[in-house]
């Protein structure tokens, strides 16, 4: 375990990386299916805050895995069983997932968030035994996951806005500690291409959970009232807008490591969690939309549409920032129109219903990605014809 070459040639997700995402998918289908729960009973505040919370305590180990696998997979019969045993921790945090959503009872995913890093430590303490070069660093990672850890133990014996507290403290403090840690010698050698492979699957996995959410939902409301109108415009809107999302998410190559330092790649890092998070969520608001064609719902039309919209103008604005970079006003100006509009959209479903707001959504982010695409086609020939001249 001495570090792998950050410019190696045909670097891929293992099957091993592959099981591991498939086991966070079942966290994030808990989750959303937790918030799709609260949003269709009108408590939006609490699901919302509650969804935020466990969600982060399922996409930081990921992310811990991710990039210390970019760097020191060995695939190597112990780094398998470690890594087994992380997607056993997984497996806790999933089962505590209800009690932390309805009781904001946390000592299950707390179980299982240990298990997980615990894990992590024992892979960062055997690079460290293993690579000289990278020890300070590797020693650096497994001291600080072992304090924070012990914090979320402790918080377990706090609660209320003491608690609250508490988490926001030890989330800043584990996104602190890969900061810390890499200043400690010679930076971890994950590889970029890896990693943005790694993110754009893990993407990919996110919103197949969502089109699984909306079409169980739909399969229920087929059951119970039978094919309608409302429930094709909904699931015609819902496609149009996971295959937007796709679309928008992979026209640019991933902006990580191209010359960029080392704040450029935490914010791309981390910065992925609002795309995830969008994502799960948006799955979320399409169930709540079929749910309100057969049953009435506390939520209003409008609060209901704004639960899909809201998701897709969070997916958007964190894709365009971590991937297209745009550093003009003209670039940005398009998604300045496009976003006011989508959500002008969500508020008027009070008069067109919730149904046809999300086709037009759908429709909508179908013209925006349309127009982003072509933008980029003559934005190349233009580039070529450029070359070319002074060529």
């Amino acid at each position: 375990m001495a570090g792998r070459d950050p410019g190696e040639e045909e670097r891929a997700s293992t099957p091993l990386e592959l099981l591991f995402d498939l086991s966070f998918v079942v966290a994030v289908s808990a989750a959303a299916s937790a918030l799709h729960h609260d949003l269709a009973g009108g408590h939006v505040e609490h699901g919302l805050v509650s969804y935020l919370v466990v969600f982060f305590a399922i996409w930081w180990p990921w992310v811990n895995f991710t990039w210390f696998a970019s760097a020191y997979d060995t695939d190597d019969v112990p780094y398998r069983l470690l890594t087994f045993l992380q997607i056993t921790g997984v497996l806790i945090v999933t089962a505590g997932v209800p009690s932390a959503f309805d009781e904001a009872d946390f000592r299950i995913m707390v179980v299982g968030y240990v298990v997980m890093r615990i894990a992590l430590v024992g892979q960062w303490l055997r690079a460290a035994r293993e690579d000289p070069v990278g020890a300070p660093v590797a020693r650096r990672y497994a001291l600080g996951i072992t304090l924070v850890q012990l914090g979320w133990a402790a918080r377990l014996a706090v609660a209320g806005t003491i608690g609250g507290v508490a988490f926001a403290v030890l989330a800043i403090l584990e996104l602190a500690v890969p900061v810390w840690a890499e200043r400690g010698g010679r930076p971890t050698p994950w590889h970029p291409r890896h990693i943005a492979e790694r993110y754009g699957l893990f993407t990919i996995i996110v919103l197949g959970e969502c089109m699984l959410a909306t079409s169980v939902a739909l399969q229920a409301a087929v059951v119970s009232g039978g094919v309608t109108g409302d429930l094709l415009l909904i699931a015609a809107g819902g496609l149009l807008l996971v295959f937007g999302l796709w679309w928008s998410y992979f026209k640019h190559p991933a902006a990580i490591g191209e010359g960029d330092g080392a704040i450029s790649s935490y914010l791309w890092g981390y910065g992925h969690y609002v795309i995830f998070a969008a994502v799960a969520a948006m799955g979320a608001g399409l169930a709540v939309a079929v749910d309100t064609t057969i049953e009435d719902l506390p939520l209003s039309a409008p609060m209901t549409a704004l639960t899909v919209a809201v998701p897709v103008v969070a997916f958007l604005a964190a894709a365009g920032i971590l991937h297209a970079r745009p550093r003009t006003v003209r670039v940005w100006l398009p998604f300045a129109v496009f976003a006011p509009i989508l959500l002008a959209i969500a508020l008027s479903a009070g008069w067109i219903g919730v149904p046809l707001a999300i086709l037009a959504m759908g429709i909508l982010l179908a013209i925006f990605v349309a127009y982003n695409v072509a933008a980029m086609h003559r934005a190349a020939l233009r580039a070529a014809a450029t070359i070319e001249a002074h060529a």
